[in-house]
């Protein structure tokens, strides 16, 4: 068996042993994880936890795994030091990047979010002892240690700082990216539904989360109110996010800013895509040829495209966002790619 086969394999059984937790759940280790986490960071909700840790023992199925590894040549060599600062918007939102360089061969420091490092720790902890060799090549640092190369996520104004500080090593820098759903105006109730969870999943503060509607023109807005307000029933019992909506209802009030609104979500007509917490923004369209222009002049802010209809070709079914694969790279930016190139040099350079 290759090392990147027993890599591999080590990361099937991290899913399998994720899920089991997950369905064992609030019994077993995993409640007192979540308890730490929660009170660590109140946006991380048990809910949002358990859904988070779903999501990756979805990515982890074998045929995923075997899927994406396909695509690419890992050669042995020895270990680079990867540097990985992790964001902490949702719960392990930095687990792909940890499997990303352990896949490569390479080993990690992991500068974790002071929002995120309980469930991100919980993690290495199980690969560890799925395979003690792996987990050991993973270490959590307060600075990164001479990395041979890094991965940072951040924000816009982050990622300046990011690319002037790690300006002497190779590096993969991402800044804020946002999410767009596109509707027509003949979906069904249950494909808006669905749609809520792609809205409304981790209180709308992922990457993945869709901050704003591309709508026809005259698009009846009811339907949509009517169809996502079983969300509601838990937004409304989360103090932080109706400190938000509260926030914005008086500001849009106070300021003569047209807006519709139910009980839980503002929507706003606003060109941007990134939108506040508990504001959707929407913008209306005449055709398809338009819709395409706009969502490919704004492609280097969009990290996913939510749509029935294809659009670009590379558009997510609804409900689905937060589903991601092996193979869905934040940014667009192939990592593994990036890192086994980073080895190959390195061999190069040595021959």
């Amino acid at each position: 068996m290759s090392q990147t086969e027993n890599i591999i394999n080590t990361f099937i059984r991290v899913g399998q042993r994720i899920k089991e937790h997950c369905e064992q759940y609030p019994n077993g280790q995993l409640k007192d994880i979540v308890a730490t986490a929660k009170a660590k960071n109140p946006w991380f909700t048990a809910h949002n936890q358990i859904d988070a840790l779903n999501a990756i023992a979805y990515m982890l199925q074998p045929d995923s795994l075997q899927q994406w590894i396909s695509c690419y040549s890992i050669s042995e060599h020895l270990p680079k030091n990867i540097g990985v600062v992790m964001a902490g918007n949702i719960p392990a939102v930095g687990f792909h990047d940890l499997m990303t360089v352990l896949v490569s061969g390479n080993k990690i420091q992991i500068k974790p979010s002071s929002s995120d490092s309980i469930l991100m720790e919980w993690i290495a902890g199980i690969i560890k002892s799925e395979n003690t060799e792996l987990g050991n090549r993973i270490s959590f640092v307060d600075k990164l240690q001479k990395p041979d190369a890094v991965i940072a996520t951040g924000s816009d104004n982050t990622a300046r700082y990011f690319h002037y500080y790690f300006s002497k090593v190779p590096h993969v820098i991402r800044k804020n990216r946002n999410s767009v759903a596109v509707l027509n105006g003949n979906e069904t109730k249950e494909q808006l539904f669905a749609m809520g969870k792609d809205i409304f999943s981790y209180f709308g503060l992922g990457c993945r989360n869709v901050s704003k509607l591309m709508v026809p023109e005259n698009y009846n807005f009811e339907k949509f109110f009517d169809a996502i307000e079983p969300y509601g029933n838990e937004l409304l019992l989360h103090n932080k996010y109706i400190n938000n909506y509260d926030y914005y209802r008086a500001i849009y009030l106070m300021e003569n800013i047209p807006f519709l609104t139910n009980n839980f979500v503002h929507l706003l007509e606003q060109q941007n895509i990134a939108s506040p917490v508990s504001v959707l923004h929407y913008e209306t369209y005449n055709n398809q040829s338009s819709l395409h222009q706009l969502l490919t002049a704004e492609a280097d802010k969009i990290q996913c495209i939510i749509s029935a209809d294809v659009i670009t070709g590379k558009e997510i079914n609804f409900g689905m966002g937060q589903q991601p694969s092996a193979s869905d790279y934040a940014d667009g930016v192939d990592t593994l790619r990036f890192l086994i190139e980073q080895c190959s040099e390195q061999q190069n350079s040595n021959t």
